[in-house]
């Protein structure tokens, strides 16, 4: 006599999500060491509007200059005899890396000039202005 075995139906469980899970944390970890590498100049500046305000692809140096004419590069107070030191030393990081100064609408125009001809000085040929488009 045979017996026979009933072996029922394996059970349809769903969609396996834990390598879906995975791959999300993957992601957001991605992204929060990525955003810790963008560099700004430390402080927050009331730019000017342009109309012909454009966004900037290339890696950029900011260099932020606040209401009260003080000049930041990444998040230190840099003195204007320093900035064209600062800026060489940025660029043997980044070679091609062009320089953005923020200047606060309000800032004295002539240190902008200055921290334009400091940029200039340091072998930056690309020197731009900040502003928000309008």
């Amino acid at each position: 006599m045979k017996f026979r075995r009933h072996n029922p139906p394996p059970e349809d469980t769903g969609i396996d999500l834990a390598p879906m899970l995975d791959f999300v944390m993957n992601l957001l970890i991605f992204f929060i060491i990525a955003a810790a590498f963008v560099q700004e100049s430390g402080i927050r500046v009331n730019k000017p509007s342009a109309k012909t305000a454009t966004q900037e692809d290339k890696t950029s140096i900011f260099v932020a200059i606040s209401a009260q004419n003080e000049i930041w590069i990444n998040r230190e107070h840099v003195d204007i005899r320093r900035l064209r030191t600062e800026i060489e030393r940025m660029r043997r990081d980044k070679p091609k890396a062009v320089v953005v100064i923020q200047a606060d609408q309000d800032a004295r125009a002539g240190l902008m000039v200055e921290a334009m001809d400091q940029a200039r000085l340091a072998g930056v040929p690309d020197v731009s202005i900040a502003a928000t488009p309008r």
